[in-house]
């Protein structure tokens, strides 16, 4: 039987790290810096500060340094300013102009952080997750995870939260874990909520506009809230401040499991006794190796990712079907890996290795939708197309792992290949020859990176010569070893 274990690493209150590891494998991973805009969940009284009918979207100052963007669809009945016929009521507000006006002010709650240029995403329908329920306002609506897909439990869990006492115009969900709780945990789960909703309704009255009123937990008690279950035997926190503040959450909502958390505070960092370390430093690569000896590529854009599958070194027996079924699978069990840890969002394509046998392609399918199915992410795949194709889009409420810890290379400026030192020359040559064309021009400065100097002083030197010679003009070649690669000055030096 598998065990799994969850560490958290802190350094000074800096930055923390959860690491959730299953017999060793890293599953799952997540990071939150204390310098972080993470206001995801979030809930604001806002103001309207534009309406775009072209793009049936409004944009709602609620404190942050950028409006946010809340789509028509995002408003709902109760919000809208004019009053809704019942066929509107029934598929939602879908014009814009009709719904809310500059100036209108109301509760928002942010869904996804901005990304780019694109500014926070938001929306009226409120939702307050506890660990077993989810707490909606103004939403006459029950129901149960439809990840939780036994029927009979799924009966169980709707007749305990149709017993419930719901306050008056609350929508209530079960949640995922909820699967084999009883009816006392769901009952102190929702006082929980009830009471939290009251607090955030007396600050909605006294509040200005625009006002935070309701901020998400910290991402360490957040995951914990929404990952934890019985599987996980131990959490080792090397940190006193966050050990007694997930024990205290842990006495509040899930009391018989206080005893698995442990204080680390031996010498070897956590991280690295436990491997977590090694698995991250390859996670950020480009490349993942198979142990078949075949391989994935990722490449990721703003808004989409491509993954190759590669069949490598692979030297094992078999047709080429056979062979392509077994790299496919193991690969498609590491896709599924890979963009948990990565926190990989928006539309991902998967090109696996071509199988022209109809029954291997729905094996693999049910492999990778096995493996996406462990993800908390919403996901949807489509069938994979005779190309060997996979579309599926997730989730994506935050900026993805590498966008959290990596910037844009000022070199490269995000491409990933530089100008040779002969293209960079050849291009200053240019622009030497339309200098020398300026009568009132003296002297060129040349300010460059060693490597292009030595081309320019040795390959280029017999035409820089030449071209000093023909214009009676100067040439200043100036070695700056603190610009980078592909940076250059040129200074032209008029007469006196």
């Amino acid at each position: 039987m598998s065990e799994s274990v969850m560490l958290i690493n802190v350094l000074e209150e800096a930055e923390a790290r959860l690491a959730v590891v299953e017999d060793g494998k890293l599953q799952e991973f997540y990071l939150e810096r204390s310098n972080a805009d993470n206001i995801v969940g979030n809930i604001y009284k806002g103001r309207v500060v534009n309406v775009k009918s072209n793009i049936e979207a409004a944009f709602v100052d609620f404190g942050h340094k950028r409006h946010g963007f809340l789509h028509a669809s995002d408003i709902k009945p109760s919000v809208a300013r004019k009053a809704l016929n019942r066929k509107d009521k029934r598929r939602g507000v879908r014009n814009i102009k009709k719904a809310v006006k500059k100036g209108d002010s109301f509760l928002v709650q942010v869904t996804k952080e901005g990304i780019g240029d694109k500014g926070p995403a938001l929306t009226t329908y409120l939702s307050l997750p506890g660990r077993h329920l989810v707490f909606m306002p103004e939403m006459n609506l029950r129901g149960v995870s439809k990840r939780i897909e036994d029927d009979e439990e799924r009966r169980r869990l709707r007749s305990i939260v149709d017993g419930l006492d719901i306050p008056k115009n609350v929508g209530i969900i079960a949640r995922t874990v909820a699967d084999g709780r009883s009816k006392g945990e769901l009952e102190r789960d929702l006082k929980y909520l009830s009471r939290l909703w009251d607090i955030i309704s007396q600050r909605e009255e006294k509040a200005s506009t625009p006002a935070l009123l309701y901020q998400e937990s910290d991402q360490i008690i957040r995951v914990i809230r929404d990952i934890f279950d019985e599987d996980i035997r131990r959490i080792f926190v090397d940190n006193e401040n966050i050990y007694n503040r997930i024990k205290n959450f842990l006495r509040d909502v899930m009391p018989h499991h206080v005893r698995k958390v442990k204080l680390y505070n031996e010498d070897t960092p956590i991280f690295h006794k436990y491997g977590v370390e090694k698995q991250l430093t390859e996670m950020h690569g480009r490349t993942v190796d198979l142990s078949s000896g075949g391989s994935i590529i990722l490449e990721q854009t703003e808004a989409l990712v491509a993954i190759d599958v590669n069949s490598g070194q692979y030297k094992g027996k078999g047709t080429p079907e056979e062979v392509a079924l077994k790299i496919n699978k193991e690969a498609a069990k590491e896709i599924a890996r890979q963009i948990r840890l990565r926190d990989l969002g928006g539309l991902l394509i998967i090109d696996f290795i071509d199988m022209d046998n109809k029954d291997y392609r729905k094996q693999l399918e049910k492999v990778l939708s096995d493996g996406l199915s462990l993800d908390k992410a919403r996901f949807r795949m489509l069938p994979m197309s005779d190309f060997g194709i996979v579309q599926l889009t997730r989730q994506r409420r935050r900026k993805s792992l590498r966008q959290s810890t990596y910037t844009t290379c000022p070199n490269c400026k995000g491409t990933g290949l530089l100008k040779t030192p002969e293209t960079i020359s050849l291009e200053l040559f240019r622009q030497l020859k339309v200098g020398m064309q300026k009568e009132s021009v003296k002297i060129i400065e040349l300010k460059v990176p060693p490597a292009v100097a030595n081309y320019l002083n040795n390959t280029m030197r017999a035409q820089i010569d030449e071209m000093e010679k023909n214009s009676n003009k100067k040439i200043s070649i100036q070695v700056d070893p603190t610009l980078l690669p592909a940076e250059s000055e040129v200074k032209h030096i008029k007469n006196d």
